[in-house]
């Protein structure tokens, strides 16, 4: 996918995911509001109706119960009923009785008197019928058109009736009728609804930009990722990638960062080792070649001249068969160790380990002490573990000056052997220390011509040691010497 594309589809995904967010919070907002000024309509349609039901009750209790009179012309039928309906208009039309509409309906459920037409609401004749059957109040919620239609158009909660009964003069039941029109509720759920759809674009438009910058953000820091990966895949290492914050992002580029520079180190390591080695091949080559043209020339007729060429040769031949060893281990270690698991004394391994080192640098003068007397049985590959040993010690002495102490120390600390290998060398800087187990990296204490080594024997021992479960640790000053210590689980012996 292009970037271009990939900015457009966030785009329409930020647009979405605003609009479903900050819709649906207004639109909750709506919703309750709605629902409130509902509630607020049904709540003044009950106090308008237990006044006006009050009030009337109270006057039809004081209307005097009289026979029939033919001569009536208003047809209420009572002339108690007549006092009634005489006094209505006035008693229903002050305070807050004037919000609501009004109609008295006696025991044949007539309308006897209205406050206005509006009043009159024919298809509540059900719940009128309840109210005198049941002599309990009953309400009607009549014309509602729901909530939603309110977001398009003007709102219509209805019309809101109760039905009181009411006890008339000549003894039947007749029923009050209580209509409120919600007209200032709707207004105000209609006042809410332009700011608020301002509101819906306005949060929608802030919600996508934030969105847009922060994804532009991230779209940065990935072409980023890619120029890095460019740059690397070209052989370019100087590449860095912006820090920034505390965070994810942050740390990600911290990461990438120092993988850059481990790839760095490393190859200026391998620049270093190909330098190193070219030098070290194409010498013993060269002294190889010469001393091959001085026997063909001499040596035939000269003893001297022939042992001397054929030790030189030999000498330069082992040189280069260590290299080639070391790069063959390498090779083989990466591919993975097989390990043995078999029982065997480290001590005794030890022992062997430093008596070959002494052996080899006896010219230095060096002392060597190993483990105490006695035991210490593991469960592993002896030979691995010995390798790994040996490397150690040789590169102790290696690294140590002449008439210098190399100390071989072992101990069991519940299932872990710790072994440790130190020495009163040269010590190994502070900044190289995290490097030198990494392939063919060597301290620049340690490039000299007497030391020779090719950066190779400490990644193979750490992949020995890693490859057993342990684990390998060192520690350093310079002028002092270096302490090596392994850690290897002791196994079910």
């Amino acid at each position: 996918m292009h970037r271009s594309s990939l900015r457009s589809w966030l785009l329409l995904v930020a647009i979405l995911f605003s609009g479903l967010v900050v819709g649906g919070m207004a639109l909750t907002t709506y919703i309750v509001v709605s629902d409130g000024m509902s509630v607020v309509a049904h709540d003044s349609n009950e106090r308008l109706a237990r006044a006006a039901a009050e009030a009337v009750r109270e006057t039809a209790k004081d209307a005097p119960s009289a026979p029939e009179d033919p001569s009536d012309a208003t047809g209420t039928g009572r002339s108690g009923l007549k006092d009634v309906v005489a006094s209505l208009p006035g008693l229903l039309s002050a305070g807050l009785l004037s919000d609501g509409q009004f109609a008295l309906y006696d025991s044949t459920l007539q309308p006897v008197w209205s406050s206005s037409r509006a009043a009159l609401i024919p298809a509540a004749k059900g719940q009128r019928v309840q109210t005198a059957v049941t002599e309990k109040n009953t309400e009607s919620n009549l014309g509602t058109q729901g909530v939603l239609r309110g977001l398009v158009g003007p709102s219509e909660l209805g019309i809101f009736v109760v039905h009181s009964p009411i006890t008339l003069p000549d003894g039947g039941v007749g029923v009050l009728d209580a209509v409120y029109y919600p007209t200032k509720e709707e207004a105000v759920i209609d006042s809410i609804r332009p700011p608020m759809f301002t509101l819906v674009i306005s949060a929608m438009f802030i919600m996508v930009i934030m969105m847009q910058t922060s994804m532009g953000w991230v779209l940065k820091l990935v072409d980023d990722l890619r120029k890095a990966a460019d740059s690397i895949d070209s052989g370019r290492l100087d590449v860095r990638l912006p820090v920034e914050g505390e965070h994810e992002i942050g740390e990600l580029a911290r990461s990438i960062n120092d993988l850059i520079d481990r790839l760095r180190r490393r190859a200026d390591a391998q620049t270093r080792f190909v330098a190193d080695a070219s030098h070290e091949l194409a010498t013993p080559v060269a002294g190889i070649r010469g001393y091959t043209n001085i026997l063909r020339a001499w040596g035939g007729d000269d003893p001297e001249v022939r042992e001397e060429a054929i030790s030189a040769i030999d000498r330069e031949s082992r040189r280069m068969a260590r290299l080639c060893s070391d790069l063959l281990a390498l090779v083989r270690n990466e591919r993975g160790i097989e390990f043995r698991s078999v029982r065997f004394d480290v001590n005794a391994r030890c022992r062997e380990v430093l008596a070959a080192a002494a052996t080899r640098y006896i010219s230095k003068g060096l002392t060597f002490t190993g483990p105490e007397e006695g035991q210490i049985v593991m469960m592993g590959d002896p030979d691995r573990i010995e390798d790994a040993i040996s490397i150690l010690v040789d590169n102790a002495a290696k690294y140590t000056p002449e008439a210098g102490r190399v100390a071989l120390r072992t101990r069991r600390r519940r299932d872990t052997v710790i072994i440790e290998v130190e020495d009163t060398g040269v010590g190994i800087p502070v900044d190289d220390l995290e490097s030198i187990f990494d392939r063919f990296y060597r301290s620049d204490a340690s490039r000299s011509k007497e030391t020779g080594g090719f950066g190779l024997g400490l990644p193979i021992a750490k992949t020995i040691v890693d490859g057993a479960g342990g684990s390998i640790d060192v520690h350093s000053e310079l002028g002092a010497g270096t302490r090596f210590t392994l850690r290897l689980p002791r196994g079910r012996v």
